[in-house]
Order: structure tokens, then sequence, then C-alpha cells
């Protein structure tokens, strides 16, 4: 199974050196002027992480209209999401920690990839934070949130989104 995401520190200097090379030997890649942005915006601080992402042959990834699992919708460009067909209201947060699971199920994450992945913080080391947000959000989507069917706990480890729906 391919990793989705991956977490590689940019310091400084590598930043630099990328920037450089993208000046002097642009790819054919109409995603360019994207990337040297988000280095530059590391490189001065204005954010903490870039996330890249692989897109096939001459294709961009676009989000799709709408993602289906089991009794629950999610459509990420209106940020809306439907339980048995009635909406079910979620923070900007919230709907961002389904998101980010519900893109990658069957893959488990750390607690500190979750955070990492949602927020643009450092990540804190208080775990309690993302326990909230997962308890908050199986009240809203699981029919059973004590016996949940969305999002599992994988103990000892983090959690991930079922992918046997």
């Amino acid at each position: 199974m391919k990793k989705k995401i991956g977490f590689v520190p940019m310091d400084p200097v590598l930043g630099a050196w990328l920037l450089e090379m993208l000046a002097k030997h642009p790819p054919e890649s109409e995603n360019v002027g994207e990337l040297c942005s988000g280095i530059q915006d590391l490189l001065r601080g204005e954010v903490t992480s870039l996330l890249l992402s692989a897109a096939g042959e001459g294709e961009a990834p676009t989000p799709a209209e709408s993602l289906q699992l089991g009794e629950l919708e999610i459509f990420p460009k209106s940020r809306r999401v439907l339980m048995q067909g009635r909406d079910v209201s979620l923070t900007p947060k919230e709907f961002d920690i389904l998101w980010f699971l519900a893109q990658n199920r069957g893959e488990v994450f750390t607690k500190e990839q979750i955070y990492r992945a949602v927020w643009s913080d450092n990540y804190l080391l208080d775990d309690s934070n993302i326990m909230a947000f997962i308890r908050k959000l199986r009240k809203k989507i699981e029919p059973d949130p004590d016996a949940p069917r969305y999002i599992l706990t994988i103990w000892g480890i983090g959690y991930k989104f079922n992918d046997l729906l």
C-alpha cells in the first residue's frame, strides 16, 4: 500500500537551492509558479508546511463532487456533509479532519500526523486536542458513537477512516 502523506523538513539552504534550480531549469509544468510561491512562503515563515500532491500524467488532482461512504456523503467544494440524507453541521476543523481521513481511508494516522495535515501551526504535544475533535465528529456522524463504524481507533497508534464502507 502506498503512503498517502509524508513529512520532509525543509531548511533554508534546501529551500533556496530548490528555488534557484527551478529558476535556472524550470520544468514544463503549469504548477512551477505555485511550487515556487509555496517555497517562498515557507522561507519567509508565512506557512509552516507545504502539502504536495501527485497527479497522474497530464491530469491535475481535482476534488470529487462528492464522496459517498456508506450512509455518509461529503461534498468537499461546498464543505457540506450529509448523513442518511440529512445535513450534519461541522466546524471548519471537524470538516477538515473528516475530509483528510476520508480521502485517505484505510490508512492509519497518528494524532500528530492528523494535526500536521489539518493545522498550520506547530504540533502541540497535547493529544487530547485531536481526541476531542474525533469524539465530537463521532457524535455527529456515527449511528452509535460508542461503537464507531466510520472513524476507527487503532489502539496505541491513532485513527483511520474505515475502508470497508
